[in-house]
């Protein structure tokens, strides 16, 4: 019995064993992904991640002077015209020196207009004298120094109003400042963003963080970043569609809007554990056509380009781009000789 005891325990420890391994191993079920992935429209296609922005862009508003926000005019998602008073600065030391700059203009009007009477009493000494006639009644030295006193008069008119005048530059420069502590729309727009407040400390010049943020939003536009060993590829042009990410039954016909010449850093990272961020990236600007789609500025969509160049290949015509005779050709004559998608 003894020597039966230990294989016995062995065999119920490896049965125990086998029975936890049974029993808690995972069961995996098969689901369904909640939306189908994103699929091209197109037989030859160049596959792209796009961001919505305004058709201006968004630009991103400051201020010109430093200052304490008095009143912020706008609310987020409100249209505004050119010209409109968004936020204001505190400008009640401007409003002061505006008082101490008129006073000092006021100043400048009365010296003229005592310059103007000493002249009218000096020319009526002069006329006085130039009747009684030199030399007999009156002394030439006398009439010299009457017509001395008149051009002395008439120069101090002349200093008098340059004084009034600088005094005019100093109110006019006063109210220039105080018209730019209030930050104006710079063209008709949407306000997408606003991040300053009643209160807070507006700084000049560019911020980390834009304080308030305008574009125009119809029609929306989608900056697509084609990676830059695909951006050969990409024709001027070329037909192109766009999926919302999360659902790709939201999609949308893209409208060729212009090629930015210069390729960039790619900024928007996706996270996935093989992509190179030193990514550079050529962007295509496209324009949504479909107004309809519930899309935000910011959010990410999934694009499609037409690969013209892989379809041209496909039917057995040259590319436009593969062939140096044909691209002279067609910066000639680049629709009537060498169309960039045949019919």
């Amino acid at each position: 019995m003894k020597r039966l005891i230990l294989p016995l325990l062995a065999i119920v420890a490896v049965g125990y064993a086998s029975m936890s391994i049974v029993r808690n191993k995972p069961v995996l079920i098969k689901s369904d992904p909640p939306s189908p992935p994103p699929a091209s429209v197109f037989s030859h296609t160049i596959a792209a991640v796009g961001i919505i922005e305004p058709n201006s862009e968004a630009v991103a508003i400051g201020t010109a002077l430093d200052g304490v926000v008095e009143k912020v005019l706008v609310q987020v998602g409100e249209s505004v015209k050119e010209g409109d008073p968004i936020f204001q600065l505190d400008a009640r030391h401007l409003q002061a020196e505006l008082g101490v700059r008129q006073a000092a203009l006021e100043t400048a009007r009365a010296k003229v207009t005592t310059a103007e009477s000493v002249k009218a009493d000096a020319a009526d000494q002069l006329n006085r004298a130039q009747k009684l006639g030199g030399g007999s009644v009156i002394s030439t030295d006398d009439l010299k120094r009457r017509e001395f006193a008149l051009q002395a008069a008439d120069a101090r008119i002349g200093e008098a109003k340059a004084e009034v005048a600088a005094a005019q530059a100093q109110v006019r420069a006063t109210e220039t400042e105080i018209d730019r502590s209030i930050i104006r729309a710079p063209m008709d727009a949407e306000v997408l963003q606003i991040k300053v407040r009643v209160g807070e400390y507006a700084p000049a010049g560019q911020t980390a963080e834009p304080m308030l943020v305008l574009g125009k939003l119809h029609p929306l536009h989608v900056r697509v970043d084609v990676d830059e060993h695909e951006g050969w590829r990409v024709q001027p042009g070329a037909d192109a569609n766009a999926q919302v990410r999360g659902n790709s039954d939201l999609r949308t016909p893209l409208k060729f809007v212009r090629i930015e010449p210069m390729v960039v850093p790619k900024r928007s990272l996706s996270g996935d554990n093989t992509e190179r961020v030193d990514t550079r990236v050529l962007q295509v600007i496209y324009e949504i056509t479909d107004e309809n789609l519930p899309l935000y500025v910011g959010q990410q969509m999934d694009i499609f380009i037409d690969d013209i160049t892989a379809r041209e290949k496909q039917a057995g015509s040259p590319s436009v781009r593969s062939d140096p005779v044909q691209a002279a050709r067609h910066r000639a004559h680049p629709v009537a000789e060498v169309p960039l998608r045949p019919e």
